[in-house]
């Protein structure tokens, strides 16, 4: 029977990454590595061949890669097993599927890349390209820590192009203080970068394809600037488009037990924060939805009871995928330890066209 599934982290090496992924969310650290600078931890990924780039770490040889069930009845099997063979449960009206969001942490010791990702359009025309957007929930940032997203308003292609050439691509980016708690929307063709001093939770379409458009005039791991794709990177970017920089809109609902803020809404997933008090909480539909989800955990500490599987702890870093779950028939709780905040990854209840392609 299906049931609350935790992965096992995927930890990749970056050039910008620190040291948080383990001092702060607890993630294992490989103890025989010639890296200090741990830059992302995989969460939840379910990535088809020629997916993922030579740089990431678990990867098979066909270039996709597929999370591996934590504990349970079904630790050890990756989660494209068992999506072929449950995959209603998980993913309902879409058997056979891949799942639709990647889950990342992302620990910026030093400003990333400024990139871009590709957009719907680029990839119909660019077969081996995947479509990229993604959020940014921030939780934890050094004083004076930026991110940067959009272009100053009125720039325009030969403008950027110019910048980018002369090394002073980032004199023409917007940038926001990196605030605790804030989300940062960043649909696909929005050029962005997330500065020093910043860990994210990322939630995102699942793709591996960035276009590195300016690097901060550092050299790579063996003494050479890393490769740029400028040409790509322009042929993306909507220069007529307005580029939004304030954190992603908040809309709030009270419930008995919880607090529901909905972060951001696009065509690929519903990013929400869920705040529950102490003590038992009935999941209702109104929180579950009957839809596939992610939960990462916040804060706090709680245990998930699932008809026919018992007990899920829950701690901060956890993530976890809920089964879709008809609430109606089969009652589901949550044991609110201390109280605890959730950020919820909510897919949209029938695929995009772009799932579909």
């Amino acid at each position: 029977m299906a049931y609350p599934l935790k992965f096992e982290p995927i930890l990749q090496p970056r050039i910008w990454g620190g040291d948080r992924l383990k001092k702060v969310l607890g993630k294992p650290v490989p103890a025989k590595s010639p890296s200090t600078r741990w830059g992302e931890s995989w969460e939840l990924a379910d990535l088809p061949p020629g997916s993922v780039k030579a740089d990431s770490i678990g990867a098979d040889a066909s270039g996709a890669l597929s999370s591996v069930v934590a504990a349970g009845p079904w630790a050890g099997r990756q989660l494209r097993e068992i999506l072929q063979q449950e995959g209603d449960a998980y993913l309902p009206g879409r058997v056979g599927g891949y799942y639709p969001l990647l889950i990342k942490y992302l620990d910026a010791r030093e400003d990333l890349s400024v990139q871009v990702h590709p957009t719907a359009e680029y990839t119909r025309a660019h077969p081996g390209t995947h479509l990229k957007t993604e959020a940014w929930y921030v939780l934890d940032a050094a004083p004076g820590s930026r991110i940067y997203k959009g272009l100053v308003p009125g720039v325009t292609r030969p403008q950027f192009q110019k910048a980018i050439e002369s090394g002073r691509a980032a004199e023409i980016l917007q940038s926001v203080p990196a605030r605790v708690g804030d989300c940062h929307f960043l649909p696909s063709g929005m050029v962005h970068a997330l500065g020093a001093g910043v860990l994210v939770a990322e939630v995102q379409t699942p793709s591996d394809t960035t276009f590195r458009i300016f690097d901060w005039n550092r050299l790579g791991p063996d003494g050479k600037p890393r490769t740029l794709h400028i040409q790509e990177a322009l042929d993306v970017i909507d220069f007529d488009r307005p580029q939004v920089v304030q954190s992603a809109a908040v809309r709030t609902r009270q419930l008995e037990d919880v607090m529901i803020r909905e972060l951001a809404t696009c065509d690929y997933f519903t990013l929400s924060r869920l705040d529950f008090s102490e003590g038992s909480v009935h999941l209702t539909s109104e929180i579950l939805d009957n839809q596939s989800q992610v939960w990462i955990m916040l804060s706090g500490q709680a245990v998930l009871d699932w008809p026919g599987h018992g007990g899920t702890a829950l701690a901060p870093g956890d993530t976890v995928l809920l089964p879709s779950q008809p609430v109606q028939e089969r009652p589901c709780y949550m044991r609110v330890v201390s109280p605890c905040a959730v950020l919820a990854a909510r897919l949209p209840a029938r695929p995009t066209r772009s799932e579909a392609k």
